[in-house]
């Protein structure tokens, strides 16, 4: 009872936002800040976190363990076991972020330390951030010579590029990973300390394509979700992702009674999924029983002589079984059942009745895209 009444919270707190200017995430940024969107998605999903006094410090530095601890929140392996010796002189196994590097080790983020220093409250540079990212991903082999052609057009620093970032950094400007801060533009600063704006952007970046590409233990890591339900044809599957496209036919279950003689506009109405939908693959994409709101956008009520009644509804609203409430824009027309005869032609007034209980197809307005390990839903 306490899920269902949290839940319709949840659907008409979503349905308020969506007519009311959002709020500042923080108190020392707002939503013209070049990185609010990735702190925000970042923060709503637990990889980053705030200070007491409900400020970020987009500006201050992030340590290297810090950043260890980020990176591994992000790709959703902070549960990971693994047992992974840890080969650093300064970093011993009652150290707070022991076990994180230990991860970041084993999923080939970062080299084993063969007796190195890990400096954990070093700042990490922006050249080791951006390493660090694209060891995450399955990437095209570059030569030497094609990386320095790479980073000599793209930024007007590129002598003071480190011997070893040469590659990652080529690797990061051909999969859109460089993150450079207004007023930095044409620079990589490969040495300057990441700041938590920075970072916020790179992680988000890193993600995305983690998603599609991952590094060969990461895909190993991630295996998809499987499920009987109905099968959707057109859904296009890269990596760990689901894409929905634009147009494609969703069929829900009304909670609500629809009706040309009854429904007004602007009448909200509730729905379900009626079965899991799945790729032709098998893999989960919308789970059943996940809940959808909308609202009455068009009735034409049934005239004797004139016209057959007609309901346009749209959908705004899911809210998935684990809690995740995103925008899903689709519509449907409901027609009364009628036939082409002659009677039918002449007296019309065919009314429209969508009882509770009935099936109702929506056609996507937008695409849908879907982590298929876990049913987040990107929006």
């Amino acid at each position: 009872m306490f899920k269902k009444m949290f839940k319709g919270l949840l659907i008409m707190c979503a349905l308020f936002m969506l007519n009311c200017p959002a709020n500042a995430f923080y108190t020392d940024m707002d939503e013209s800040h070049w990185c609010y969107q990735s702190i925000k998605f970042l923060t709503e999903i637990g990889v980053l976190v705030g200070y007491p006094d409900g400020t970020y410090k987009p500006d201050i530095p992030v340590s290297r363990a810090e950043f260890a601890s980020m990176v591994i929140k992000s790709l959703g392996q902070e549960n990971t076991q693994v047992s992974q010796p840890i080969d650093y002189a300064d970093i011993e196994p009652d150290f707070w972020g022991y076990n994180i590097i230990q991860k970041a080790v084993y999923f080939d983020l970062i080299p084993n330390g063969r007796g190195e220093r890990f400096r954990p409250y070093d700042p990490v540079t922006r050249a080791e951030a951006i390493s660090i990212a694209v060891n995450a991903l399955t990437t095209q082999q570059v030569s030497e010579q094609k990386a320095q052609n790479i980073i000599s057009k793209s930024y007007e620093d590129y002598t003071q590029l480190p011997a070893w970032f040469l590659m990652s950094a080529a690797k990061a400007q051909l999969l859109d990973l460089d993150v450079i801060t207004p007023g930095h533009e044409g620079k990589m600063e490969p040495n300057r300390p990441m700041n938590r704006a920075e970072v916020a952007a790179l992680l988000y970046k890193m993600m995305q394509e983690a998603k599609l590409n991952p590094n060969a233990k990461l895909a190993d890591s991630m295996p998809k979700r499987t499920a009987d339900g109905m099968i959707l044809d057109n859904v296009r599957v890269q990596g760990s992702i689901g894409i929905i496209p634009a147009g494609a036919i969703i069929p829900i279950r009304l909670e609500s009674v629809v009706g040309s003689q009854i429904s007004n506009v602007a009448d909200i109405y509730n729905a379900k999924i009626p079965n899991n939908i799945v790729t032709k693959e098998g893999y989960l994409l919308v789970q059943e029983g996940s809940d959808l709101k909308g609202q009455i956008k068009f009735v034409q009520p049934a005239k004797s002589f004139k016209q057959n009644g007609q309901v346009i509804i749209k959908n705004e609203l899911l809210v998935t079984p684990n809690d995740q409430a995103v925008m899903l824009y689709g519509v449907a027309t409901l027609d009364p059942k009628t036939n082409d005869g002659f009677w039918s032609r002449l007296f019309k007034n065919k009314k429209v009745l969508a009882t509770q209980g009935q099936i109702v197809n929506i056609r996507l307005l937008g695409p849908l895209k879907i982590d298929l390990t876990n049913g987040y839903i990107y929006e």
